[in-house]
């Protein structure tokens, strides 16, 4: 077989590679760049709830964190709901805001509290948690109750993965067409 149809040949199976691969993973990357620009305007859109101010950024006034933690939880359970978990997953201390953000584990529910006096300032929905969650496939996690980061991390490789084959397919179908012109064009010169 010729260089230039064994060049044809090639072209032909990576278009149809792409094109199998863009079709199969079409809504995973749609759902990827929708979420990633949410997630890259959350603070303009809304999407996160703007900090509140507590009364002092100094630490040696707040009250300590464990007594914060009980406090969260009964503000959770009264002024949120009794039947949600009150597991925290993470507290996020802003000294220089004067408040600690509480997060919970089991779901999308937010406290903001004054360090100082254990005030509550704000209860939140963290939409943006909720699309972050679908943005790395960690949603699935908690869906089908892994326990971990399986479905996470294999979602994550298969996907970066994927769009690597589709860039590197992309570019020798963008690439391969003109080296195959520019072979048949050298034939018919010489």
């Amino acid at each position: 077989m010729s260089s230039t149809k064994q060049q044809a040949k090639w072209i032909r199976r990576f278009r149809w590679l792409h094109r199998k691969i863009a079709i199969f993973l079409f809504i995973f990357f749609s759902l990827i760049a929708i979420t990633g620009l949410l997630l890259g305007i959350k603070k303009q859109t809304g999407l996160l709830a703007p900090t509140q101010k507590g009364i002092s950024a100094d630490l040696s006034t707040w009250l300590p964190i464990d007594s914060l933690q009980k406090i969260a939880i009964k503000y959770l359970q009264d002024s949120v709901s009794v039947s949600l978990n009150s597991e925290i997953d993470r507290i996020d201390i802003r000294p220089e805001k004067g408040i600690a953000k509480f997060i919970f584990k089991d779901h999308f529910n937010g406290l903001q509290l004054d360090g100082s006096t254990g005030r509550l300032l704000s209860i939140e929905k963290r939409r943006s948690d909720f699309i972050e969650n679908l943005h790395d496939g960690s949603i699935l996690d908690k869906l089908l109750g892994t326990g971990g980061d399986q479905v996470k991390v294999s979602y994550t490789v298969s996907m970066g993965l994927s769009l690597l084959l589709l860039i590197l397919s992309g570019l020798w179908l963008w690439y391969g067409p003109k080296r195959l012109r520019k072979s048949r064009k050298q034939k018919t010169d010489i």
